[in-house]
């Protein structure tokens, strides 16, 4: 059966030509509410993936009816493909699971997706472990250290930048700081 999804963000816009491009492709039945796609709280949208079966096809006037970024589009193909169901977008023919074509798309799609989730993942693992590896730690400066350098920039303007002012300005993590150097700001 061919099922239709048609949304409008704000309740002064209207359904009817999403509706009508809808009727027009053969839906038998259409879900439609006047909700932001960026609500996580779309209950007409949650009722059609809970009553999708094998076979069916979701017809969507445009994309963005559906989903708002690419991740949501794909976790929403993936169930619709879960459940045996097909998904055709009528404003983009490139997005239509009823075609081979449509298939290679969406599963280029979803494979980029999947591939910038692990370079994702993989970057925010190796920080931690390549700063403590060298001895560093990863947080924020202390009140001490902030002090410290705020109170070195006072002493080079100053001009009282002498060996004893820096060894004064150690921070507790055992770096001095570093911009004053040789009596210069650098």
């Amino acid at each position: 059966m061919k099922i239709g999804y048609a949304r409008v963000s704000t309740l002064d816009q209207h359904l009817d030509l999403q509706m009508q491009a809808l009727k027009k492709a053969g839906c038998k039945r259409i879900f439609r509410e006047k909700v932001s796609g960026v609500s996580r709280q779309r209950p007409e949208f949650q009722r059609m993936l809970e009553q999708l079966r094998d076979g069916d096809t979701v017809i969507v006037w445009k994309l963005d009816r559906l989903a708002r970024s690419t991740r949501d589009l794909l976790e929403t193909m993936e169930t619709i493909r879960e459940v045996g169901a097909r998904f055709q977008s009528l404003s983009e023919p490139w997005a239509d699971t009823t075609t081979h074509a449509g298939k290679l798309i969406m599963t280029v799609f979803a494979g980029i997706a999947e591939f910038e989730r692990d370079l994702i993942r993989e970057r925010t693992k190796g920080r931690p472990r390549r700063g403590q590896g060298q001895g560093s730690q990863l947080r924020t400066p202390s009140e001490a250290e902030s002090r410290a350098g705020k109170t070195g920039a006072a002493a080079h303007q100053r001009g009282k930048t002498r060996p004893a002012d820096r060894r004064n300005l150690q921070c507790s993590c055992g770096y001095h700081i570093p911009a004053l150097r040789g009596g210069r700001l650098t």
